[in-house]
């Protein structure tokens, strides 16, 4: 700055003196209230809203300098000061601050430095576009976000930002790199992403609470200021920089070139490892799909695909003597042949095999491009192979037609009628017709006379239906009739019009023949039923009976006229009644059978046990009107399954035994104590009621105690209920826990319940599935003291998948032998030394968890062998 102007400044004019060509005056009283402006820069300044602003008022909150006191002490002091501007950047000034008058105020005159501080930062941020370019250029692919982030990080200090955020373009949408912790102040990144893409990516937006001209930001931006600078390639921006409560806003020309210096390189790599990666992705799809490129100039010799060369076995430069030793020597004629088609410029298109094996089949297409042919060679042994297979399937499919016992036929339809144009080699063996016979060209005129409005109604049908299914007799060449059996179905054209009809012909001569004898022997078919060991019956859907044989009638202690019409529920108890309802409904004309083991209530007697199938009977329109059933007594052999489930159970106790006893002798120690206790206080005289009542709810909880394990093994220990119930399947893991736990831990082995969170209902007999895993529990015990485990648990939970629920039995026994997962479940079968033992409790229990509709599996876990008990979900509802 020229002394001149300084000293021309420093002189305090009496008179208000006319403003300098450039600069800014100011006009101040004592108490740097603002009187009056002058000078060019003043049209630039926002004005303060309140009347008598003072100069601070004026300025940006981030000034070059603070203003603090009066303005007498700002004198001889270079003042830099940075003043608000209409156009949204600040207006930075130096000068001086002077009396002006006699003591009548003061005089503040600037200049504008805005240039000068602009170069000064450039010159700062020179280093820095160097260290930004060469960190992105020269880090590795893995750490690319981590430099960038870290790249941010340093800039966001120069420009003392709370955050900075690079939004690059991609394919896929905007990827972020966030320099600060927490990565980014703003949650709403979809709104952000969205509005980013539609923004005009001219110059720097700054956006703050106080001026906006972007109300959509608003709610994004909060109480914080928002710069956004662009990055543009073309008319759209490829990517865009964010700063947060930026304190130190670089010019707009520094912050469009830091927003280049930061996007160019990165974006440069990303798309050069897209590059990278679609020609790893291309070469992947090549080995996968067998192909490759090559070339062959008109001059020189072919060259082919690394890749392809290594795939096939090739060498990968090879001339045309070379390229067709190669081939199989069928091919190699063809082969020339089409090379010099395409040298010629005609497309080449060539499949051929090559030498070795001749069972490879590569397929060579190109074009010639210059004095060069290029193009790809492709395996295309697996189609040739299919089809080698579809013509192998089209020969033995013709000639399968031509030996088939049934005439297949084709009828042509034409201006109405149907015209016969095909017929297949076994029509002579079978009528004795000659493809181009009278009879074969006018089926009709060989119809049997009683059966020819069967044929005008078969053809009607087919033109009106689409397919039709009839009986009728032809004429044979000796004169001789045939029952056929006529299939058939109409094609049509793209438009629906009738083109063709495609049919067969099957000689049902014997089964008719069969059929009708059938009907004259039904009567003796009937005494047959009568006089058979099964019970046998007929009844409609709401299980009155229509007929039953003797053997069921006998049973019922009834006559067969006494059952018809008689409710064959009657005998069945409600649940029973039910499940019997419910199966018969499920009966459709496509399975029209069903089988189950019902239960009978006879009056009298023990409940009776019968193996039950039924058949339905159906109308045309798939209504049910009639089942035909038939019955075997399963009483004896229900019963010994009681029998053996019940003597599992008694095993099971005795086996048992020795933890019970300790369980009911710890309440009976615990008694014995109180009662010991309670004497010798009587005898000395110090018993208090208190005490005593103490003693006494103690011995009652006990006694308790005792009574529920002895009440648990009285249930545990009688038969099971005829009739299947609902219970919570956990109730079944607290009874084998009442009945073991003692035990195990008496062993050393923890037992581990999870309890689930609902208690879900299955359908079956709760000591059965108390039984089931007991058993379970038991084996598993007997495996972790044989392996000898340091820390031997086992542990049960609870799991539900659907409408299925799911108990597991899991240990850390070190698992069962792959080969014995089947095995174990076989009756008699056991891995425990002979005499330990019978081999029969899982297969026991495979027995009742299959009677309960559901599976018992085994698989080995990480530690041991895991068992799941899983059965279907009942509702109560």
């Amino acid at each position: 700055m020229s002394g001149s102007l300084f000293d021309r400044w420093r002189a305090a004019p009496d008179e208000p003196q006319a403003p300098p060509a450039v600069g800014l005056q100011l006009w101040l009283d004592d108490q740097a209230r603002v009187q009056r402006l002058a000078g060019p820069l003043r049209t630039l300044l926002a004005l303060p809203t309140q009347a008598a602003a003072r100069v601070q008022d004026y300025l940006e909150p981030h000034s070059l300098l603070v203003l603090e006191g009066e303005p007498h002490d700002w004198q001889g002091q270079p003042l830099d000061l940075a003043f608000r501007t209409v156009v949204g950047h600040a207006l930075q000034t130096r000068g001086w601050l002077q009396r002006h008058g006699h003591g009548q105020g003061w005089v503040l005159q600037l200049f504008d430095i805005g240039d000068l501080l602009r170069e000064q930062r450039w010159d700062r941020q020179r280093p820095l576009f160097g260290e930004i370019g060469h960190a992105l250029r020269e880090c590795g692919a893995e750490r690319l976000a981590q430099t960038t982030c870290e790249q941010l990080q340093v800039l966001a200090g120069h420009w003392q930002a709370s955050a900075l955020c690079l939004m690059l373009r991609t394919a896929d949408g905007w990827r972020r790199y966030a320099g600060s912790d927490p990565l980014w102040p703003w949650p709403d990144d979809t709104r952000l992403q969205g509005w980013l893409t539609h923004r005009p990516a001219v110059a720097p937006v700054q956006i703050h609470n106080q001026v906006h001209k972007e109300p959509e930001l608003l709610a994004l931006c909060g109480c914080a200021s928002l710069l956004l600078v662009p990055y543009r390639q073309g008319q759209d921006a490829e990517a865009w920089l964010l700063g947060a409560d930026v304190l130190q806003p670089p010019p707009d020309d520094m912050a469009l070139a830091l927003a280049r210096t930061l996007a160019e390189p990165l974006l440069a790599r990303l798309r050069h490892q897209q590059l990278q990666q679609q020609s790893r992705q291309l070469d992947h799809l090549q080995q996968q799909l067998g192909a490759g490129g090559w070339e062959w100039p008109l001059d020189g010799d072919l060259q082919l695909d690394p890749a392809a060369a290594a795939s096939f076995g090739l060498p990968r430069q090879m001339n045309l003597v070379q390229w067709l030793a190669q081939l199989h020597p069928a091919d190699r004629e063809p082969a020339q042949l089409a090379l010099a088609q395409a040298r010629d410029g005609h497309a080449l298109g060539l499949g051929v095999r090559l030498a070795e094996g001749g069972q490879r089949w590569l397929h060579w297409a190109g074009q010639r491009q210059g004095n060069c042919l290029r193009g790809f060679v492709l395996d295309i042994s697996a189609l040739k192979q299919q089809q080698q297979q579809a013509d192998a399937a089209q020969a033995r499919l013709e000639n399968l037609i031509a030996s088939s016992p049934a005439v297949i036929y084709v009828q042509r339809y034409v201006d109405g009628a149907l015209h016969s144009d095909f017929f297949s080699a076994s029509l002579a063996p079978l009528l004795g017709w000659g493809a181009d016979s009278e009879q074969a060209r006018q089926p009709a005129l060989a119809v049997h006379p009683d059966d020819r409005p069967l044929w005008l109604e078969r053809t009607r049908a087919l033109l009106r239906d689409g397919q039709v299914r009839c009986r009728y007799r032809l004429r044979d060449a000796r004169g001789g009739y045939h029952w056929m059996l006529d299939e058939a179905r109409l094609l049509r054209d793209d438009l629906g019009q009738p083109r063709e009809v495609v049919g067969l012909w099957l000689d049902v001569s014997e089964a008719t023949d069969a059929a009708e004898r059938v009907r004259q022997s039904e009567e003796r078919y009937r005494v047959l039923v009568e006089d058979s060991p099964a019970m046998i019956c007929r009844y409609r859907p709401d299980l009155t009976l229509e007929y039953a044989n003797r053997p069921l009638a006998d049973y019922l202690q009834r006559t067969p006229e006494q059952l018809q019409g008689e409710n064959l529920g009657q005998w069945l108890s409600d649940s029973q009644r039910e499940a019997f309802v419910q199966r018969l409904a499920a009966l459709t004309p496509e399975q029209p059978v069903s089988s189950a083991e019902i239960c009978l209530q006879l009056p009298g007697r023990e409940h009776a046990w019968w193996v039950w199938a039924d058949r339905g009977l159906f109308d045309g329109n798939g209504q049910l009107l009639e089942v035909q059933a038939v019955g075997r007594d399963n009483t004896e052999v229900r019963r010994s399954q009681q029998q053996l489930l019940q003597g599992a159970k008694m095993a099971t106790l005795g086996e048992l035994a020795t933890g019970l006893v300790h369980e009911i002798n710890q309440p009976l120690n615990v008694m014995r104590m109180a009662v010991a206790n309670a004497l010798t206080r009587l005898e000395q005289g110090t018993a208090e009621p208190e005490w005593l009542e103490a003693k006494l709810r103690r011995i009652e909880a006990q006694v308790a105690r005792a009574e529920r394990l002895v009440q648990h093994m009285r249930v545990y220990g009688r038969r099971s209920l005829v009739e299947t119930q609902s219970f919570a399947a956990w109730g079944a893991v607290e009874g084998a826990r009442a009945l073991l736990e003692e035990g195990l831990r008496g062993k050393g082995v923890s037992l581990c319940l999870e309890p689930p969170g609902e208690q879900s209902q299955v359908l079956g007999h709760q000591d059965q599935l108390e039984q089931v895993l007991i058993n379970l529990l038991v084996n598993a015990r007997d495996a972790l003291l044989e392996q000898g485990r340091v820390q031997p648990w086992i542990r049960v939970r609870q799991e539900l998948h659907g409408g299925r629920l799911s108990l597991l039995v899991e240990d850390n026994g070190g698992g069962i032998a792959e080969g014995l997962h089947e095995r174990i479940f076989e009756p008699f079968f056991t891995t425990k030394p002979a005499g330990v033992g019978t081999g029969l409790g899982l297969s026991v229990s495979h027995g009742i968890v299959s009677h309960m509709g559901g599976r018992l599996t085994v698989a080995n876990g990480e530690e041991g062998a895991c068992f799941r008990v899983e059965l279907p979900l009942h509702s109560t509802s």
